[in-house]
């Protein structure tokens, strides 16, 4: 059996006004000047410590590691606080989940983000029962676009292959690397036009997911 394996951040859900919040919480803390809504979405993809590592040279502040771990420790303070509350799914991704699970079709998350507030927004929104297995950016002491997390994601699925379901190039590298298939959700935060992430899948609604899904795994129809 095959699995479906999907990214959070841009992908199942829009979470850059939360991630902005909690961003400028931060800088605000600190007495640093505000960044953009724009700057915060741009820089989402690569875990926490790579987002704040951005954020600090965007207001000017020097390589500095133990001033990026304390500021990596307060936006978590902010952000755990409230993961979801300006967060919003993507729409059709609760019924293309619904429809998954009726195809019989194994699920996980694997994402950068860390577990325990992925764990809390699926929660939020009521996915939690369609994606049991949660692999965050601090499962493992590597993220993707290492192949280590989406591999121990259908590890613990118990399936070898999947599709797997992203918006960003660091998702496409992820699938390559693992030598999983790839499918392209282009609603979400790339950087780079279309073309230049590699993929074998492309959607830009979610309506259009199960049907790829179907195809893409030979799975029998519901």
């Amino acid at each position: 059996m095959t699995a479906v394996v999907f990214d959070l951040d841009g992908t199942l859900v829009d979470s850059a006004p939360d991630l902005h919040a909690a961003a400028l919480a931060m800088l605000a803390a600190d007495g640093l000047s505000p960044i953009t809504f724009a700057q915060t979405r741009s820089f989402i993809g690569n875990g926490v410590p790579t987002l704040v590592a951005r954020i600090m040279a965007a207001v000017g502040l020097p390589e500095d590691p133990d001033r990026h771990a304390d500021m990596v420790a307060g936006f978590l303070r902010s952000y755990n606080a409230a993961p979801a509350e300006l967060t919003t799914l993507y729409p059709g991704a609760l019924r293309a989940l619904q429809q998954l699970e009726a195809l019989g079709c194994p699920m996980a998350l694997c994402t950068n983000k860390p577990e325990a507030p992925a764990r809390a927004i699926l929660a939020s929104f009521g996915l939690s029962r369609f994606l049991p297995v949660v692999i965050g950016g601090d499962t493992l002491t590597v993220k993707k676009p290492d192949p280590a997390p989406l591999r121990a994601a259908l590890d613990r699925l118990g399936v070898e292959g999947c599709l797997y379901v992203g918006d960003s190039e660091v998702d496409a590298a992820t699938a390559q690397a693992s030598g999983q298939p790839f499918a392209l959700y282009s609603g979400g935060y790339r950087k780079s036009p279309v073309a230049q992430i590699p993929h074998q899948h492309l959607f830009d609604h979610f309506k259009a997911l199960p049907g790829i899904v179907e195809t893409a795994l030979r799975l029998p129809a519901a």
